[in-house]
């Protein structure tokens, strides 16, 4: 029901919200806002007296943010008087071991690895009464996002569930209100039935059911919005209909209701990244990388330049084994060339990024002990965060390598042609979502072949310059085609028409 309070008319629902919160020594808490496509799309609709009233509910994600959430009344971070960039925030403080099982068990241990293709099957996934408790955890945690969504939304609201955090919310919602209009976005791949079918009966139907409680489910390419209508076809026994243009929305019917599948493919946003990569802190972070990089007879050294977190999915190791091929198999590249590999280290406290972490840590000391001189190191591994010394490096890059298992999109494919000074060769998976928009002009790759994504590296860093620098042109063109605000109020359109 619509509580008396209830006034927002359009809602963004996600498990990270725009802000986050920091405990000082002296117990004060410091407010830190982030930015991102849904910061952009959100401040796209406007603050003033006759724009829309908008409210973003996410979870509280440390200590610190749990007690701005308990403090605020409702949650409602606004409302306490903490700057949140005019941005009506109500943040739930979720119980920390209901979010841990839900966030970690389920989110990014289960189902980030089942729509990422990642699990050792012979030994994983178990999905065992340990498993059926974080189960339950997730459906708590959704239906914490459903009730906090339920009581803010005007009547006829629109509201936006972001992710594969949030698959139940859209159905747990309907259920509370049934006069919303509701969407939901995957920000990630989709897996194809015969692999999704790995989670178990109930739970598989539950999350393709949970997401069709929407009016409206959207994809980052068209390869994963079929996939989902490919598992909602095998898994639920849902009719499918496939119009023939491509631009058009896809449609699953299930149990007498009709969602509309669409797609909309983020692009980079080419303003603040260009206006961000010529900043002081930029160019200090440009000075020192090219100095170690350094010259060979006077020429500068050619750049391999790769930024990632430490993801599964990103497949970082593979990347470096074809660096090594590279180095052995094409001995005139060895002392004048140097890979920036920046692996940012993500999820620790999940044991097998750890270990892969380590993985990378080790092939990088490998690669710089069998080829590295006094005078040049083959390879600069960074592990840690450094958001301008990454600009600086898509700056400097004569190639760009982004090789995922798997992505939803890869916006660093997107960001490097932007930012770069001199124009950059792409070394593309072709299991990356960007695939499905840079494929033409980039050099693409299998990326479990590490022979071949040799072979690629050396295609582009032996392509001319005036052609290197038409590719990253049309590159960057393409990129920039839907910037985060348009793919806001894309969504948006599409799903209030």
């Amino acid at each position: 029901m619509v509580t008396a309070n209830a006034a927002a008319q359009i809602l963004v629902a996600s498990n990270r919200g725009p802000v986050s919160f920091r405990e000082e020594d002296d117990g004060t808490l410091t407010l830190r806002r982030g930015g991102g496509g849904l910061v952009s799309g959100l401040s796209a609709i406007g603050h003033g007296e006759s724009s829309p009233s908008s409210v973003w509910v996410c979870a509280a994600l440390s200590d610190a943010d749990r007690r701005a959430a308990r403090q605020a009344p409702h949650g409602r971070l606004d409302a306490a008087g903490h700057d949140t960039g005019g941005q009506a925030v109500r943040m739930l403080d979720i119980d920390p071991g209901t979010f841990d099982r839900a966030y970690n068990g389920v989110a990014n241990s289960v189902l980030w690895f089942v729509h990422h293709l990642l699990y050792d099957t012979p030994l994983k996934p178990v999905f065992d009464e340990d498993f059926r408790r974080e189960w339950s955890s997730y459906e708590a945690y959704n239906a914490a996002f459903a009730d906090s969504l339920a009581a803010e939304a005007a009547r006829g609201a629109t509201v936006l569930v972001q992710d594969y955090h949030l698959t139940l919310t859209p159905r747990m919602l309907r259920e509370r209100r049934p006069d919303l209009r509701i969407g939901h976005f995957s920000h990630t791949p989709w897996a194809p039935p015969d692999y999704y079918r790995m989670l178990p009966d109930a739970i598989g139907r539950q999350v393709l059911t949970g997401i069709l409680g929407a009016d409206r489910a959207a994809f980052l390419t068209r390869r994963w919005a079929g996939a989902f209508a490919d598992c909602c076809e095998a898994v639920l026994g849902a009719s499918v209909e496939r119009p023939a243009d491509p631009a058009a929305d896809l449609a699953v019917t299930h149990e007498g209701r009709t969602t509309r599948l669409g797609v909309h493919g983020l692009g980079a946003d080419a303003d603040f990244l260009r206006s961000r990569a010529r900043k002081p802190d930029v160019d200090e972070r440009l000075a020192a990388l090219r100095s170690r990089v350094g010259q060979d007879d006077g020429v500068p050294r050619r750049t391999v330049v790769r930024v990632d977190r430490t993801e599964l999915s990103k497949n970082i190791v593979r990347g470096l084994l074809a660096y090594r091929h590279l180095l052995r198999t094409r001995p005139q590249w060895r002392g004048k060339v140097v890979h920036i590999a920046f692996a940012y280290p993500s999820r620790q406290d999940v044991p097998e990024y750890r270990v892969y972490t380590e993985a990378v840590r080790r092939v990088a000391d490998e690669i710089n002990e069998e080829f590295g001189t006094e005078s040049w190191t083959p390879l600069l591994l960074h592990l840690d965060d450094d958001f301008p010394r990454s600009l600086a490096a898509y700056r400097m890059a004569d190639v760009a390598l982004v090789n995922p298992i798997r992505d939803g999109m890869n916006l660093v494919a997107k960001e490097v042609p932007v930012v770069s000074d001199e124009g950059c060769a792409l070394v593309l998976s072709r299991e990356a979502g960007a695939a499905a928009e840079l494929a033409e002009d980039a050099v693409m790759v299998n990326p479990y072949d590490v022979i071949a994504t040799a072979d690629a590296l050396h295609e582009a860093l032996t392509l001319p310059a005036e052609e290197r620098a038409a590719r990253s042109k049309r590159l960057a063109a393409a990129a920039t085609a839907l910037p985060p605000q348009k793919w806001f109020l894309d969504q948006l359109a599409a799903l209030t028409a």
